[in-house]
């Protein structure tokens, strides 16, 4: 009798269950998200940026997924694993489809590896991500194996960066052929609807979705790189998301009821780098504007009083509002890489005097140091913040600030046409060794290294050890090699580390949201709170 009861008291309640879900599904869910930066293209190939990988892992996947903690995870590969030092075998996943019904398969995989190398006038190529691997082999449709020239620890790792796109859907497609919504098939959790350049890209759930169904039925990501626009935007209820709090605003931010805040420190670095090599550099002069015959910034010793002269706590509590980390590593301490015997440069414009002094300055010189001012947390603001403490020391400098295109086209490792930068990086493989080849490495088209050095710093000896650790497939060896290439770097100064930023996040309330601490904002990550 009881067990009747029982019985009868569940039918009554998975009934309204029923009703409840089926009134949910017939009840639109839309969510809208203001982004700090627009892509430069919606090819998910076309050029390896935040902005522009943001959106594409809303619509495409990687074999290889990296988690909140950038740590690789199993993504449209269930597993991989090495066969030899030279080999990796790669299972996907079965009974996987694109958005347009056709399957994944070991062709599309391949397809997707070979497609970044082909992609033209790139503002940085995702082949970065590719070059290591020699062979590709297609075993049956759900295998693969890699091999590499030589043996490479940090091919999954690189994998993640490369989404999967549909052969069938892009071949013979331009990068432009993508924004009428040519090629964007791919297999995530989001649907291409339509996309409006430097306004918004709108997506729809994938019904069909392999993986967990995300909580939103439609999505659309805005582009609002104006601070105070995207929180206005957030607090009128237009978006019910925004990423990068702006830094004066976090006191409102935490005391509006009617908002969460959310925030994780960032694996990317903001630095500054110095034009290291050229005898003469442009920017670099004398009190009447006449560049100097020798350039100062050759000397080890006037690297070092400009490090020593950034006061980086002043820059933390003062201009970022605590949202920063003074670093002297490349990354944060709970990254591989991390050398805890490097520490953040102290605060001595007494003693960044007396080096300038030894090396030949003691009444300093003339500089411009040249920022972005869309790109990071406060770039501008960092980056006249540090003019004036260089002031301190007799090293006169005027700020000059770009929008992020310029900025980065005309800092080019080719283009090299400043003399000190502000920039940031982002350790992407969730290592040191992603800032060590990109920033700091000797630039070497061929070999892949040294694509973001806009120094350009060069320094063989970081390289040798470098190139042993990229090609050291034990963990701990490489752990110890890659702790050694960045105290080498540590000691001449060849870039000046200011901070990692602390990634903010605000929403509505009743959206909870993981944080991540690759600083991107995937719609797939916000749920309504219950």
């Amino acid at each position: 009798m009881k067990l009747t009861r029982v019985a009868h008291h569940f039918k009554r309640f998975a009934a309204a269950a029923g009703l409840a879900a089926i009134s949910m599904a017939t009840h639109a869910t839309d969510f809208s998200m203001a982004i700090s930066s627009p892509p430069t293209s919606i090819d998910p190939h076309f050029h390896a940026n935040t902005p522009n990988f943001v959106v594409s892992a809303h619509m495409f996947e990687a074999l290889v997924k990296m988690n909140e903690d950038s740590t690789p995870v199993p993504g449209l590969a269930e597993s991989w694993k090495l066969i030899d030092d030279l080999t990796w075998e790669f299972k996907l996943r079965k009974g996987v489809k694109f958005h347009d019904g056709s399957e994944f398969t070991a062709q599309d995989a391949v397809w997707s590896l070979d497609r970044p190398a082909t992609v033209v006038n790139s503002l940085g190529k995702y082949d970065m991500f590719t070059r290591s691997i020699a062979a590709k082999k297609i075993v049956d449709p759900y295998t693969i194996r890699l091999t590499t020239h030589e043996p490479y620890p940090l091919l999954p790792r690189d994998l993640a960066a490369v989404v999967i796109v549909s052969k069938k859907a892009t071949e013979g497609l331009k990068s432009e052929d993508f924004a009428s919504g040519k090629g964007m098939i791919g297999t995530g959790p989001f649907k291409f609807v339509r996309y409006q350049r430097n306004d918004r890209i709108v997506m729809e759930r994938n019904e069909n979705y392999w993986g967990p169904k995300p909580a939103w039925d439609k999505v659309s990501l805005r582009f609002i790189s104006n601070n105070a626009t995207r929180l206005a935007a957030l607090l009128a209820g237009d978006v019910q998301a925004i990423e990068a709090v702006p830094t004066a605003d976090l006191p409102k931010v935490r005391t509006d009821s009617n908002l969460q805040l959310y925030s994780k420190i960032s694996h990317r670095l903001i630095y500054l780098f110095a034009d290291s090599t050229r005898d003469k550099s442009p920017y670099v002069t004398d009190s009447s504007g006449k560049i100097l015959e020798h350039n100062p910034l050759k000397d080890r010793r006037v690297r070092a009083a400009l490090s020593m002269a950034v006061n980086r706590e002043a820059i933390r509590d003062r201009v970022m509002q605590g949202m920063a980390v003074p670093a002297g590593n490349l990354v944060p301490i709970r990254f591989f890489g991390y050398n805890p015997a490097i520490k953040e440069t102290r605060y001595d414009p007494q003693g960044a005097k007396k080096l300038l002094a030894e090396a030949g300055y003691p009444n300093g010189f003339d500089l411009t140091l040249h920022t972005p001012n869309n790109r990071y947390v406060n770039d501008e603001k960092i980056a006249q913040t540090i003019a004036q403490m260089w002031a301190k020391i007799g090293v006169n400098t005027r700020v000059e600030s770009q929008p992020v295109a310029v900025f980065a086209a005309q800092s080019s490792p080719k283009k090299n046409a400043y003399s000190v930068g502000l920039y940031g990086w982002g350790a992407a493989t969730g290592e040191s060794s992603s800032a060590l080849r990109a920033i700091a490495a000797c630039y070497d088209s061929e070999k892949g290294m040294g694509s973001s050095n806009r120094g350009p710093y060069c320094n063989p000896k970081m390289d040798a050890i470098l190139e042993k650790a990229l090609n050291t497939m034990d963990d701990s060896q490489r752990l110890k090699l890659l702790q050694e290439a960045s105290a080498v770097l540590a000691d001449d100064v060849g870039l000046i580390p200011i901070h990692h930023q602390v990634t903010t996040w605000a929403t509505r309330k009743g959206i909870a949201f993981t944080p991540r601490a690759d600083e991107t904002s995937f719609a797939q990550d916000f749920h309504p709170q219950h």
